[in-house]
């Protein structure tokens, strides 16, 4: 194909035809891919959801929470510290003040 003669609202349109075609090729692999992965996983009897699971990291890791609050401002019983990172102003000022970090304890 002579890109050279072809005009720029041609080229523009062409553009788009294959940005179009490429999208749609993208697909079709990627769904041709997800039934091939599927029938292997269903020919040696792994389900799905272990084989993808375990691929990632070396194996599956469950999903913690957040960590509960131990420690409450008494001035402000809105403000809480789970105790891991670094300490809240008002956690710093009251052991600064010489208190014991244990009266915070909730």
């Amino acid at each position: 194909m002579d890109l050279s003669n072809m005009s720029s609202a041609d080229l523009r349109n062409l553009q788009e035809q294959v940005k179009r075609e490429l999208k749609q090729r993208e697909s079709q692999d990627l769904a041709k891919a997800r039934e091939q992965i599927l029938a292997i996983a269903q020919s040696v009897g792994v389900p799905l959801k272990d084989l993808v699971g375990g691929a990632a990291g070396g194996g599956t890791r469950a999903k913690t929470g957040s960590v509960a609050p131990r420690y409450r401002n008494p001035a402000d019983p809105t403000q809480l510290w789970t105790g891991r990172g670094r300490q809240p102003k008002w956690v710093k000022e009251w052991v600064d003040a010489g208190k014991d970090i244990a009266g915070l304890k909730v």
